[in-house]
């Protein structure tokens, strides 16, 4: 297959004669530590934050509701078009328009962080509440600038291995924000631990302060999109500041969602749906995880040892599964085999709650969930990624992972009052159910959407 990215040679071929040299390339290991800037906050402001309020005796309802605070992530599409377009003052003209808003984002998450560390959800939980509320937003920002640096900084060939790193360094965050502040707050207390999170922070700012702005192309049919806009709007009445701001607002916001719907027509109904239900399961699960793991008797530092420690190597592997079988089967079935096994994997933490808490079976809960999610996340990052414009880099791959994770967040505040009422047995099973519109609509991805970017490897 012919890409003129690439000066019509085939990105298989130059993907195969780069080989594992490609993680070399300076871009390629800056995404491992802006993958860990990326990571630690989720935690901090989802699971962690659970077992946090739950080790304080806080109600398994109120957890859930709080979990609406990373919503942020899945709202994250409108404030997109601005870090697309709109520069920061001083930062953007020093930075780039990337670097810039992944700046401010860091800077607000470790701010926000410390406020969590020095308060108290016994006294204050409003208080606390709102401090997760701007780290969870300085998060989705620092998603939103970052996902279009990646996707933005390397060609086509390479998303692959920007995703590879990406996800590594996020796991790596996923480790320190969980395995690492359960163990400090099991050793000293819960302030020490976010105040600690609130300094690794620096990982991201540094990285941010070194790598450089990517440079961006814009397609003809992108900019023969906004020529019309321009010149449908100087031939209204609008005149001076009116006119720009107008075309401003239609180039922001309206033309990535045209251009996306335009270049996919109704094949991109499809797409969205299937993004919107892709992670439910997952999403579902994951709120109620370490709370799970406290009530079934598990103490905190198994939890760190076994769920968030051995939990990150079974996620790696996974990834590097993902990798593998995609470059050798293509996108499309590893796509329809996570969506089938990521629900499916729920129903071991149902079995886990019926024998109680034994070491074994979180280990083999651990490692089935993991492995599934490793290799999930990294086929949907490259397949994400593939559906963007890098003229809207931003706002359109804002829009997949606010879809992605919208449905399955709301939800999600109310999966306490669920499991509090069903039981954890019933609880998991019933969180398995919430994977069957995917499966549904992968084989439907199959059949009507983009199958020339979703078929195997070397087939014309």
């Amino acid at each position: 297959m012919i890409d003129p990215e690439t000066n019509g040679v085939a990105t298989t071929s130059i993907g195969e004669r780069e080989g594992l040299r490609v993680y070399l390339k300076p871009r390629v290991i800056g995404m491992l530590f802006l993958g860990f800037s990326a990571g630690l906050p989720l935690l901090l402001v989802g699971g962690t934050f659970s077992a946090w309020l739950r080790d304080l005796g806080v109600e398994l309802t109120a957890i859930g509701f709080l979990s609406w605070v990373g919503m942020a992530h899945s709202i994250k599409v409108l404030w997109a078009p601005l870090i697309d377009r709109a520069p920061l003052p001083l930062l953007s003209r020093w930075l780039g328009r990337r670097r810039a808003w992944m700046l401010l984002a860091q800077l607000v998450i470790a701010v926000a962080l410390l406020g969590m560390a020095f308060t108290d959800p016994r006294e204050n939980l409003t208080l606390v509440a709102l401090w997760a509320v701007l780290a969870a937003f300085g998060s989705a920002t620092q998603d939103v600038a970052i996902d279009a640096y990646r996707v933005e900084a390397e060609a086509k060939h390479r998303q692959g291995a920007m995703a590879a790193t990406y996800v590594t360094g996020y796991r790596v965050a996923i480790l320190a924000a969980g395995a690492g502040a359960l163990h400090l707050a099991s050793l000293d207390s819960w302030t020490i631990a976010y105040a600690a999170m609130a300094g690794l922070m620096g990982v991201g700012i540094l990285t941010t302060l070194i790598i450089a702005e990517p440079a961006v192309h814009v397609t003809h049919s992108t900019m023969e999109l906004e020529h019309r806009v321009s010149d449908y709007l100087a031939r209204t009445s609008h005149a001076g500041w009116r006119r720009d701001l107008t075309a401003w607002f239609i180039g922001a916001m309206v033309c990535p969602f045209a251009e996306f719907f335009q270049r996919y027509g109704k094949a991109a109904l499809v797409i969205l749906a299937f993004i919107a239900t892709f992670r439910i399961s997952d999403i579902f699960m994951g709120v109620m995880a370490n709370p799970f793991y406290l009530d079934l008797g598990f103490s905190k530092a198994e939890i760190a040892n076994i769920a968030a420690a051995f939990g990150l190597g079974m996620t790696l592997l996974g990834a590097a599964l993902g990798g593998l079988l995609v470059a050798r089967f293509g996108i499309a079935p590893i796509l329809l085999l996570t969506a089938f096994m990521a629900p499916a994997t729920n129903l071991t933490f149902a079995w886990l709650a019926h024998i109680g808490p034994e070491q074994y079976g979180l280990i083999m809960a651990i490692i089935a969930d993991n492995i599934t999610g490793g290799l999930a996340i990294s086929v949907f990052i490259a397949y994400l990624s593939s559906l963007t414009n890098t003229a809207y880099t931003a706002t359109q791959y804002a829009l997949f992972s606010s879809i992605m994770t919208l449905p399955g967040q709301f939800a999600a505040g109310f999966t306490g009052m669920l499991a509090a009422n069903t039981g954890w047995v019933t609880f998991f099973m019933l969180t398995a159910l919430t994977g069957l519109p995917a499966i549904i609509l992968a084989f439907m991805l199959l059949r009507v959407a983009h199958p020339d970017r979703l078929k195997r490897p070397g087939m014309d």
